[in-house]
């Protein structure tokens, strides 16, 4: 039997929020999802409330916070993405909300050349300043992501991005939102940093290795330069703005910067994190569609 909801879920409808929503409603944990638009399959799934609303609207928002105890923060990747957050978090405060869990990103650093990076930074920062308790979490780059190119790999059996062979241990959403789960609904979270990694950090030839095998053809990796990155992402829709952004992650990456590989996955939720290898397994259907 549900209850009112005391958990709100923000972006509901990503890739980490909609794996969330959809773990806590398998669970009979009944939450309230922020959405912008209508969802049919985030209405479909039991002990959900779904209210509209909108970060740019303080009013929204405190009508989305009222008598709500904990929130799980995301918003969608935007320039205004960091405004977004501080104002949520203010009208989180306000409402009397005890406890947020912000999905940030390895390595968030107020001094970081990479703007994503600065901005969960502040965000961070601004939520310690307000004396709510809070639990971070801060995974690598998402096994995921790769789906971005399954048109490449379908149609040409390559992928390409300014990597180099540095490693990355990469994580599977779905580890993340397991995560999100527990510090959600159990205690012991409060004031914690989780880094969120995958099991193995791998380059990115390891990845196309792997996908190979479970596609049963070759898929291989093609190291660009940063130029040729930025021109080929805004080639297919990015804006300047992400583009440049997603240049300066993976310049990160480039670095070995992301080459950590935690337990955190495990200790938390008590079950393993996901290799790469079972995801590309998983996901070969997908990565073999045209």
């Amino acid at each position: 039997m549900f209850t009112t909801p005391k958990i709100l879920i923000t972006g509901a409808t990503g890739s980490v929020g909609s794996i969330l929503a959809q773990q806590l409603s398998q669970r009979g944990i009944p939450f309230r999802a922020l959405v912008r638009s209508k969802n049919e399959v985030l209405a479909a799934l039991p002990g959900v409330e779904i209210v509209h609303g909108d970060f740019n609207d303080r009013t929204s928002l405190a009508n989305v916070l009222r008598g709500i105890e904990r929130a799980f923060l995301l918003t969608n990747s935007s320039e205004q993405a960091e405004q977004q957050q501080l104002t949520f978090i203010a009208e989180a405060q306000r409402a009397g909300v005890q406890h947020v869990v912000k999905l940030s990103q390895l390595a968030a650093d107020l001094h970081s050349p990479v703007r994503f990076l600065r901005y969960h930074a502040v965000v961070e920062q601004a939520l310690r300043e307000t004396g709510l308790t809070y639990t971070f979490l801060r995974p690598n780059l998402f096994m995921q992501g790769l789906l971005g190119f399954r048109s490449s790999i379908a149609q040409q059996g390559m992928f390409f991005a300014a990597v180099g062979d540095a490693k990355v241990s990469v994580i599977d959403v779905r580890d993340i939102a397991s995560v999100a789960v527990v510090a959600l609904t159990s205690e012991g979270h409060n004031g914690k940093i989780y880094t969120l990694t995958g099991p193995e950090a791998l380059t990115h030839s390891q990845l196309s290795q792997q996908l190979s095998a479970a596609l049963h053809k070759p898929v291989h990796f093609q190291d660009v330069p940063p130029e040729a990155m930025r021109e080929a992402l805004r080639s297919v829709g990015f804006p300047d703005w992400q583009a440049e952004g997603l240049v300066e992650d993976y310049a990160h990456y480039s670095r070995n910067e992301a080459a950590l590989v935690t337990n955190t996955v495990s200790e938390v939720t008590g079950q393993a994190a996901r290799t790469f290898q079972a995801f590309a397994h998983e996901f070969a259907p997908v990565f073999g569609e045209n």
